[in-house]
C-alpha cells in the first residue's frame, strides 16, 4: 500500500470534521459574522445558477461566491488566481499569462466563462488549458460567482464541468451627487510586481458611472529554494473599463458597459526552456467588450421584469515563433469578432413559483493569418492562419427555466434547445457546413431540514458543441494531415450529485458528492492506411466515453468575535473508459486551511495551501514535459496575509511561501511563487 502523506491525513480530518461540527454548531450561541471570505457565502446573493438573483443558501448547486474585498485583501494578481481561493477550484498556469481553472477536472473548452452575463467562450476556444480568463482585469471585478457541474441550460455550450462568471462593479444610485475615487499601487519583491490603478465613481438620483484603468508591469516569477528565476515569464499589460446606467423611468433603467484589456510579451516559458525555442510569446493577448442593457419591469400579472442585451466583443491572440538556430520567424494572428443578442422574461405567482425564459444569439466571425519572415533576407511569405479566414459560427438557443418554492421543498427544472450553423472555407476541402443541435435539461429537488439546514439531488445533462477551433485544423500540422469530420456532434455530459447545506450564526458548512458522464468526446484518430501529401491522416471523431467522480467540502467556523477557522477540501478522480486509463490532468487531492483574526481597524490570515501527489497519469500526461516523470510532487505552502485601514487609507501585506518551497501546480508550465512579498497601498476619498 501506498504510503500517505500527512497532509492527505489532516485533509482527511477536515473532511469528518465537517460532518461533526453540525452537531457541534447546535450548541454554539449566535454571534455577529466576520468580515471573513467563507463568513457570508451561504448568505450570498446568487446569479449565475438561475440568470436571477436567489440566495446560495436556497440554491441547489454547488456555487460559490467570491467578492471584490477578498479579491484586495490577498492581493490576488489576476482573476484566474483569484479562483485559488474558491472551494473546488485548481487552477493550472500554462505560463505566468494564463491561467486555466479546472471544474471538477475539466478545463478549457469544457468549463464555460462568462462576463457580466455575456459569453467569454468562443468558437476558437481550444481543449485543456489556455489564457482566455486572464483577459479579465481583476481589478474591474465586484465579484466571481463559480457554478460547479452546471451551466448548459442556463447558458449554452461549454459547461460540461462548470460555469465562471465574472462581474463588474455593481452601480448604485444616491440621493444627491456623489463623487468617489480609489487609487491603488502594489509592489512585490524580486520585481515580479508594479501595478497602478485608478477609479472615478459618480452617482445620483437617476444615474451612476465608474471608471477604471490599470498599469501593471509584471516581472520574471521567481519560484521556490531550488528553481529561482524562470526566465522569460514577465510581461506587461494596460486596461481601461467603463461603465454607466441611466434610470429612463421608475421601472427602466440602461446600463452601458465597455472593457478593454491588452497584455504584450506574454512569453510561453516551458516551450523556451524545454522544446528549443528562442522566441515562444504572445504578443498581443487582447480582449474587448462592449455591451447595452435595458431592464424592464412589468408588474402585468404573472409577468415580472424583462431584460434585453445586444454585445460586441472582440478577442486577439498575436504568437510569434522562432526556433533556436533558424531565422524563420513565425508570426501568427488570430482575431475573433462576437456579435450578441438576448431577451429574457421573469416570471412569477404568489404559489412559489418562478420562471426564466429567454432567447439568445451569439455570432463569430474568425479572422486568421499567419506570416513566415527569413530574418536573414527580411523576405516574408503569407501561408494559411490557425484557423480558416473568414470562417463563422453561428449559436441561436431557447431556454426556459422553473423553480417551486414550497414550504419545505424547493424543485427546480429547465430545458434549452440549441441549434448550431458553423461555416468553414478552406482551400483544400473548400465550403463546408455543420449545423450541430442539442436538447439538454437539468432538476433538482431540495429538502428543507430545518431552519439551518438543507439537503439536495440533482441531475443536469450539459454539452459542447463542435467549434471552429475542433473544425479548424485543416491540413498539413506538425507531423500530421488533419481533415474534419463534419458531423461531428456535441460532446455530453450527464451529472448527478447530492449535496448538503448548514447555516447557522457560527458554523456554516458545505458537502457535495457528484458523479460526471461523459459521452461523445472528440477525439483525434488516425485513418489507418491513408496518407496525402506523405503524411499520416487523422480524422476527429465522437469516439470516447469518460467519467469524472469526486467530493467537496468546505466549511467555517466563528470562534468568538474576532477568531475565525475556515477549511476547504477537494477530491477528483477521473476514468477514460474507451482508453482504459485515467483522464487527462486530474488534479490532486487539495485543500486550504486558514485562520484569522480581525480587530477594528487590522485584519490578518495565516493560510495553508496544500495538494498531494498526481502519479495517476493519462499516456497524455506522461508525454507531457510539463508534468515531472513519475508524476506532479505533492506541496504545502504557507501565507501570511494581513490589512490595516485607517481613515482613508489601507495597506495590504502579503508574504508567500514563507519556507520558499518548491512547488507546482499540477500540469503547470511555470512553477510557483518562492518565498517572496506583496504590499498595496490603497487610497479611496
Amino acid at each position: 500500500m501506498k504510503r500517505i502523506s500527512l497532509s492527505f491525513k489532516i485533509l482527511g480530518s477536515l473532511f469528518l470534521s465537517s460532518f461533526t461540527g453540525i452537531l457541534i454548531a447546535q450548541e454554539i450561541d449566535s454571534l455577529p459574522g466576520l468580515d471573513s471570505l467563507l463568513s457570508q457565502t451561504l448568505e450570498e446573493v446568487v446569479i449565475t445558477a438561475n440568470r436571477h438573483a436567489s440566495l446560495q443558501i436556497k440554491t441547489p448547486e454547488a456555487i460559490r461566491v467570491l467578492n471584490n474585498k477578498s479579491i484586495q485583501k490577498f492581493q490576488l494578481r489576476t482573476a484566474p488566481e483569484a479562483l485559488l481561493l474558491t472551494p473546488g477550484v485548481f487552477v493550472q498556469k500554462t505560463n505566468h499569462g494564463g491561467g486555466s481553472a479546472f471544474l471538477r477536472g475539466l478545463t478549457g473548452n469544457q468549463t464555460l466563462l462568462l462576463v457580466d452575463g455575456i459569453r467569454l467562450s468562443n468558437s476558437t476556444m481550444r481543449y485543456g488549458p489556455n489564457q482566455y480568463f486572464n483577459t479579465i482585469d481583476v481589478f474591474s471585478i465586484e465579484k466571481i460567482e463559480v457554478l460547479r457541474g452546471n451551466g448548459s441550460v442556463q447558458y449554452g455550450s461549454d459547461a460540461l464541468g462548470g460555469t465562471i462568471q465574472a462581474f463588474s462593479h455593481e452601480l448604485v444610485t444616491a440621493e444627491k451627487p456623489t463623487w468617489g475615487s480609489t487609487l491603488l499601487t502594489r509592489i512585490a519583491t524580486q520585481g515580479m510586481e508594479q501595478s497602478m490603478h485608478g477609479r472615478i465613481n459618480y452617482s445620483n438620483k437617476q444615474a451612476a458611472f465608474t471608471a477604471g484603468i490599470t498599469w501593471r508591469n509584471f516581472g520574471d516569477l521567481v519560484g521556490g529554494d531550488t528553481t529561482g528565476r524562470q526566465t522569460p515569464t514577465g510581461y506587461r499589460e494596460l486596461d481601461y473599463d467603463l461603465k454607466g446606467k441611466v434610470f429612463l423611468s421608475p421601472s427602466s433603467d440602461l446600463t452601458l458597459a465597455y472593457q478593454s484589456v491588452h497584455q504584450s510579451d506574454v512569453p510561453v516559458f516551458h516551450k523556451v526552456a524545454l522544446e528549443n525555442y528562442a522566441v515562444n510569446k504572445m504578443d498581443p493577448q487582447k480582449r474587448k467588450l462592449a455591451y447595452i442593457r435595458l431592464n424592464q419591469k412589468l408588474n402585468t400579472g404573472i409577468m415580472k421584469s424583462a431584460v434585453f442585451t445586444a454585445s460586441f466583443q472582440r478577442n486577439e491572440e498575436g504568437r510569434e515563433l522562432l526556433k533556436n538556430g533558424s531565422s524563420i520567424l513565425h508570426t501568427e494572428n488570430d482575431k475573433v469578432h462576437t456579435f450578441a443578442f438576448s431577451a429574457e422574461a421573469f416570471a412569477s405567482n404568489k404559489n412559489g413559483w418562478s420562471a426564466n425564459t429567454g432567447l439568445e444569439v451569439y455570432n463569430d466571425l474568425v479572422n486568421s493569418h499567419r506570416n513566415d519572415k527569413d530574418l536573414l533576407t527580411d523576405v516574408a511569405v503569407t501561408k494559411r492562419g490557425l484557423y480558416p479566414d473568414g470562417a463563422t459560427m453561428t449559436s441561436i438557443a431557447a431556454f426556459s427555466m422553473h423553480t417551486f418554492d414550497l414550504q419545505n421543498w424547493n424543485i427546480s427544472a429547465g430545458a434549452r434547445f440549441n441549434t448550431y450553423i458553423i461555416k468553414v472555407k478552406d482551400d483544400a476541402v473548400g465550403m463546408t457546413k455543420l449545423t450541430p443541435t442539442a436538447l439538454v435539461g437539468n432538476f433538482s429537488i431540495l429538502r428543507k431540514l430545518n431552519k439551518t439546514s438543507n439537503l439536495f439531488v440533482s441531475l443536469n445533462t450539459g454539452f459542447r458543441a463542435p467549434n471552429i477551433n475542433d473544425l479548424g485544423t485543416l491540413g498539413i500540422v506538425d507531423f500530421r494531415y488533419e481533415t474534419p469530420n463534419f458531423d461531428l456532434k456535441p460532446e455530453h455530459s450527464l451529472q448527478y450529485q447530492i449535496g448538503y447545506k448548514y447555516k447557522e450564526s457560527k458554523f456554516r458548512c458545505e458537502v457535495y458528492l457528484y458523479r460526471n458522464e461523459l459521452y461523445n468526446l472528440i477525439v483525434r484518430n488516425r485513418i489507418v492506411g491513408d496518407s496525402i501529401e506523405g503524411y499520416p491522416v487523422y480524422m476527429k471523431e465522437n469516439a470516447e466515453r469518460a467519467y469524472i467522480q469526486g467530493a467537496e467540502t468546505a466549511w467555517d467556523l466563528e470562534l468568538n468575535k474576532s477568531w475565525m477557522v475556515s477549511g476547504s477540501m477537494t477530491y477528483t478522480y477521473g476514468q477514460n473508459i474507451t482508453r482504459n486509463e485515467p483522464i487527462r490532468r486530474i488534479p490532486p487531492l487539495f485543500g486550504r486551511l486558514a485562520v484569522e483574526h480581525k480587530l477594528k481597524n487590522w485584519w490578518i490570515n495565516l493560510e495553508w495551501q496544500t495538494a498531494g501527489k498526481q502519479d495517476r497519469l493519462a499516456s497524455g500526461d506522461i508525454d507531457d514535459n510539463r508534468i515531472p516523470f513519475g508524476g506532479t510532487p505533492g506541496w504545502n505552502i504557507f501565507n501570511i496575509n494581513t490589512s490595516y485601514k485607517v481613515r482613508f487609507i489601507k495597506i495590504d501585506l502579503s508574504l508567500i511561501n514563507l519556507f520558499n518551497q518548491d512547488y507546482r501546480f499540477h500540469g503547470s508550465g511555470v512553477n510557483g511563487y518562492g518565498r517572496s512579498a506583496f504590499i498595496s497601498l490603497i487610497v479611496n476619498i
